[in-house]
């Protein structure tokens, strides 16, 4: 858990955006959203397939372009 030491000098909004970058940064938001549903092993699967040849193509076009 990412700890911010409070400064009563600053206001409290800088140090809650703070507190919100280090959360972003250790990656807790995008842990709680993937723990909120099951996701079947096959489904896991599934969508690395699917990102990993869409990445892929991507590359592929990004490397025509520069050819």
């Amino acid at each position: 858990m990412p700890r911010i030491v409070i400064n009563p000098k600053v206001p409290f909004d800088v140090n809650l955006r703070k507190f919100k970058s280090l959360c972003n940064r250790a990656g807790i938001r995008q842990e709680a959203k993937e723990r909120m549903h099951y996701i079947k092993p096959t489904e896991k699967r599934k969508t690395a397939k699917i990102e990993a040849i869409r990445k892929a193509k991507n590359d592929e076009r990004i490397r025509k372009r520069w050819s």
